[in-house]
């Protein structure tokens, strides 16, 4: 076949595997990131509150590395990307237990793990896939990309809470930082080949500052980051706290992280399912209903009894929304500008989720430290997934695509 001939659909199928299974080993380590917050304080002494900056910083650097490490793989290709961020998030892991100072968790947690996981995550992977795919079929491949970051949750949040109470935090974060190690020959499917959209030589930056300036411009676009900063806020407040909000009910650790591996179950189903109806229904909605049936998802937690089976169910409900607002996100950012930089584009989108991540996470350790209770941030996730779902209605979908050429 000549490398310039497009490839059969059929033939796609190793790309979104490849890709499923790198997201489903870094999202596995960050969504399980909350697991850790009370051993590390039993095991280090460092307060609750320093542990969850330590957290937030991650959320943020997570975030901020994603248009940055997109942008590298639009015009460089991803492996190179991806490489390195296993290799960023395995040197995390292993330093992890050896600096355990406020600053050393900073450090490790907050910056090696989070850019390393941020190289292996949504920007760069949907962006590697969706060039070789017809615009239909990006949001259900965006969908499946984003079940192997649910199924990742899934599968570490049991692994990870056995090994921490069997033999400690650090042996569950050695174990991590092989498992991240062994997933780098899954990046070469993903390389970058003749024939693809771009070479290297036409990915000049201002085929790419153009297109930032045109989606500067884009109301649809701004709405897109105020949504998703919002969706930061709560989901980032749950992964970190939820197993602290599980102990403060007097309930087991299991508890916890069957809870968290029920969200993650939950959100295969819910991006594999989102990812389809984005393709027959107006992406923009079905992230209204999503924001919306979180608001009414917390309200519902909020007077049940609590209970095992209360956390259970409410897991098990808002994990079918968890993630399954990437699919449509990303579909409409690529709606709006094309594939040519998604990466960088949606990547921006991450960003802007991250910074309320950063919140999120944080917000919730004072918010323990001062009153005792994350009451006070459960009427704000439920207020702000309202307000998230609000913000997605004056998307203008049909607008028709603004994406901008690359200069030769």
């Amino acid at each position: 076949m000549n490398a310039s001939t497009p490839r059969t659909p059929g033939m796609h199928w190793g790309l979104l595997i490849a890709a499923s299974a790198i997201l489903m080993v870094t999202m596995g380590v960050r969504q399980t990131s909350g697991l850790y917050v009370e051993p590390l304080h039993r095991g280090t002494g460092v307060s609750i509150v320093e542990i969850s900056f330590a957290l937030a910083i991650g959320q943020f650097v997570w975030g901020a590395v994603q248009p940055v490490f997109g942008a590298i793989a639009d015009q460089r290709g991803p492996l190179p990307v991806l490489v390195f961020g296993a290799l960023l998030l395995t040197t995390g892991l292993l330093l992890a237990p050896l600096l355990t100072s406020p600053l050393g968790m900073t450090f490790t947690l907050g910056v090696l793990m989070a850019a390393g996981a941020g190289a292996g995550s949504f920007s760069v992977l949907i962006g590697a896939t969706a060039h070789r795919l017809p615009a239909e079929k990006r949001s259900f491949a965006a969908g499946l990309i984003n079940a192997g970051g649910s199924l990742g949750q899934f599968v570490f949040a049991p692994l990870v809470q056995w090994i921490i109470g069997t033999a400690g935090w650090a042996r569950a974060m050695t174990t991590m930082a092989v498992i991240t190690l062994l997933s780098v020959p899954l990046a070469w499917p993903l390389r970058r080949r003749a024939g693809d959209h771009t070479q290297t030589a036409a990915a000049d930056d201002g085929g790419l500052r153009a297109q930032l300036r045109v989606a500067a411009r884009d109301r649809s676009y701004w709405c897109l980051h105020l949504g998703f900063f919002t969706c930061g806020v709560h989901i980032a407040f749950l992964v970190t706290h939820l197993p602290g909000e599980i102990a403060l009910c007097g309930l087991s650790p299991n508890v916890a992280s069957a809870s968290i591996a029920l969200i993650g179950l939950c959100n295969v189903a819910g991006s594999l399912i989102v990812g389809a109806l984005g393709q027959r229904f107006r992406m923009k909605y079905l992230l209204f209903w999503m924001y919306a049936s979180r608001a009414v998802m917390i309200g519902l937690y909020l007077l049940a009894p609590p209970t095992a089976t209360t956390f259970y169910v409410f897991s098990a409900a808002l994990g079918f929304t968890w993630l399954a607002t990437v699919p449509p996100t990303a579909g409409l950012v690529g709606k709006l500008f094309g594939p040519r930089y998604l990466g960088t584009l949606f990547g921006m989108t991450l960003l802007s989720h991250q910074l309320g991540g950063f919140f999120g996470a944080w917000l919730g350790g004072l918010a323990l430290e001062h009153t005792g209770n994350y009451l006070w941030m459960w009427y704000a996730d439920m207020g702000l997934a309202a307000l998230a779902a609000v913000i997605n209605l004056p998307i203008r979908e049909g607008a028709g695509c603004h994406a901008v050429p690359a200069s030769r």
